[in-house]
């Protein structure tokens, strides 16, 4: 009787979370062969890597993953949805048994990054890299790189040149870094090469959704930003500048580091400074992949959209296939009388968020844009373009090309000063 009493209960219970896990695995194999069938297998940049043999399927990191981008198959945890996934690293730290690894590329996609040790310096002892030149994306996690890089840096202050330290480049590592430069009362400089800050995002379509969270900032402490466009976020970064006075130098361009005897010598397109360490924050997009095709030289091939509405009634020709380009090309179908196409090389998009996926199937339903799948661009003539797509050649309309294909790793610039560039192929990183 006690059995009957205490047992059937606790059966009972077990039988409603076993219905329940396997409904949710279920789901969860679905999403997995969706992506594997769609070709969406390819994360863009630092992801987990579950060890299999350590992982014991509590599902701990599942809700810790703010892309849902995770799942269970077969009693283990699983990156279901590995187009999803931006690197928040949530889910390692939420492992209660550390079987998930942070990883940089994968076996088909190598990722090439800068040799850097925890404390964010190089092989190059007082050459420090912080933000997307390091391989980190995430505005969140690239402000606090640029943080704690400067705190590293402010150790060694009061050497014997000029400055304690030269930043390069006003992107939220390089903000986030001269903010801590100004508190620490270092001897510092930051030089931009645009003419205003925000690094990547400022080159973002206009009214940009920029998906963000809390940041830490030195000065200013903890910022409350979520889901904000670009103009507010460039917006909050300027007034921080304004409040807390720290320089930076506009239009001004990193052309040349070398070392001398006090540490480094900074050559710009405006002077040169002497410094005892640099950190290095400009991104990896500094120079822009091209297509390689002749007639690209002309002045209507552009690698970034700024504003979309001064292609009005244009016919434009995007190329791309990642997140920028159907932006790009989201934004420019919206302007009436916009003729769109979007060409990408590859038979799917496999790196973009959902969003755009679904609202680029929005545009082409309604008709305002054209999506050309395994396409290569051929020749740009002066009012039209050559597309070859899957072995036969067509030529259209164009007034106007759009190239995002990414940007080129200043590997030659890295190696001329010394740091070591290793190429990721799924390595544990961090």
């Amino acid at each position: 009787m006690f059995y009957l009493l205490f047992g059937l209960p606790l059966i009972f219970v077990l039988y409603l979370y076993l219905k329940r896990q396997h409904k949710i695995e279920r789901r969860d194999r679905a999403r997995l062969m969706e992506a594997k069938e769609s070709g969406m297998t390819e994360p863009p940049s630092l992801h987990p890597v579950i060890d299999p043999s350590t992982c014991i399927g509590c599902a701990a990191c599942i809700p810790a993953c703010p892309e849902h981008a995770l799942g269970i198959v077969h009693g283990k945890a699983v990156l279901v949805a590995p187009t999803k996934c931006i690197g928040h690293g949530a889910c390692a730290t939420a492992c209660p048994v550390k079987g998930i690894n942070l990883v940089f590329g994968t076996e088909k996609r190598g990722m090439d990054i800068p040799q850097v040790n925890p404390q964010f310096e190089t092989n190059v002892p007082g050459i420090f890299i912080a933000g997307e030149l390091g391989g980190m994306g995430l505005i969140r996690k690239t402000t606090e790189q640029g943080r704690q890089a400067m705190e590293f840096i402010a150790k060694r202050k009061g050497g014997k040149a000029s400055y304690d330290v030269v930043i390069i480049g006003a992107g939220p590592a390089g903000i986030s870094a001269t903010l801590g430069a100004h508190e620490a009362g270092l001897r510092y400089v930051t030089v931009e090469q645009e003419d205003s800050l925000g690094g990547a995002v400022y080159h973002y379509p206009r009214n940009k959704l920029t998906m963000t969270a809390p940041v830490k900032l030195p000065i200013v402490g903890e910022v409350k930003i979520y889901d904000i466009r670009k103009e507010e976020l460039l917006g909050m970064w300027n007034r921080v500048v304004k409040e807390t006075g720290i320089r930076i130098n506009f239009y001004e361009r990193m052309e040349k580091i070398s070392q001398n005897e006090h540490g480094f010598l900074v050559q710009t397109s405006k002077g040169s400074y002497e410094a005892t360490c640099v950190l290095l924050a400009i991104g990896r997009r500094g120079t822009p992949r091209k297509l390689g095709v002749p007639g690209e030289e002309q002045a209507k091939v552009v690698y970034r959209l700024i504003d979309a509405e001064q292609y009005r009634g244009n016919h434009v020709l995007v190329v791309g296939g990642g997140d920028s380009a159907l932006e790009a090309a989201i934004s420019l179908s919206e302007e009436p009388g916009t003729t769109v196409t979007l060409s990408y090389r590859s038979e799917a998009f496999g790196r973009v968020k959902q969003k755009n996926r679904e609202n680029l199937e929005a545009a082409e339903a309604k008709g305002t844009l054209k999506v050309m799948l395994k396409s290569n661009i051929k020749e740009i003539g002066t009012d039209t373009v050559t597309i070859e797509q899957e072995g036969t050649l067509s030529e259209i309309p164009n007034e106007a090309i759009i190239v995002c294909a990414g940007g080129i790793l200043p590997t030659p610039f890295l190696k001329e000063i010394g740091i070591m560039v290793e190429t990721h192929h799924g390595k544990t990183v961090a």
